[in-house]
């Protein structure tokens, strides 16, 4: 046994002394790794710190650049995404309607409307059973506009949803949109 161990462990205790300054070495170069990185992290955390990413950037670094292709589209995303879009849309419209036609009516538009109507068909005898707001009161343009702005929410909702499968068949098969991003150079 000891002519076994004898070889072996000369070559067992000859390796390791053989691979210490090697070990030592990316210890070393591990700490150094170590030390640079807590030391640009603190210049980065330094608001007047010379060494910041400005500094890095006038030394002739260019900014990184990534370029990502966009392949799929999630449909159930853009659904929910434009149905809320939509929504906001449809009320939006609904309230600036309700806003013009207040306003309208507050300025006395519809009553002049209704005496330009009068003295043009009946003349002077003032006797008009026309109304215009009859055609184009509140209640009517308001009705009118809610069920404009619901069929927009489905139709709007159907279409984005409609173009992000599609999208998701053109990408497939030709690859999607490429995109090249970059950092800022401040």
């Amino acid at each position: 046994m000891s002519d076994r161990t004898a070889p072996g462990g000369d070559t067992a205790r000859r390796t390791p002394t053989a691979q210490q300054p090697a070990r030592r070495s990316l210890t070393e170069r591990l700490q150094d790794t170590m030390s640079n990185a807590a030391q640009e992290h603190r210049a980065n955390a330094a608001t007047g710190s010379p060494r910041g990413r400005r500094a890095s950037r006038a030394s002739g670094r260019q900014p990184r650049r990534a370029r990502l292709r966009l392949t799929r589209i999630d449909p159930w995303s853009v659904m929910k995404t434009s149905f809320l879009l939509s929504v906001a849309f449809g009320v939006v419209t609904f309230v600036a309607i309700f806003m013009v036609w207040s306003v309208l009516g507050a300025a006395g538009v519809w009553d002049s409307i209704n005496s330009a109507v009068a003295s043009i068909v009946e003349g002077d005898s003032g006797n008009s059973s026309f109304d215009v707001t009859d055609y184009v009161g509140m209640s009517r343009v308001l009705g009118f506009t809610l069920i404009v702005s619901v069929i927009d929410v489905i139709l709007l909702t159907a279409i984005a949803t409609l173009t992000a499968f599609l999208y998701n068949l053109a990408a497939a098969l030709l690859g999607g949109i490429e995109v090249t991003l970059a950092e800022d150079e401040k």
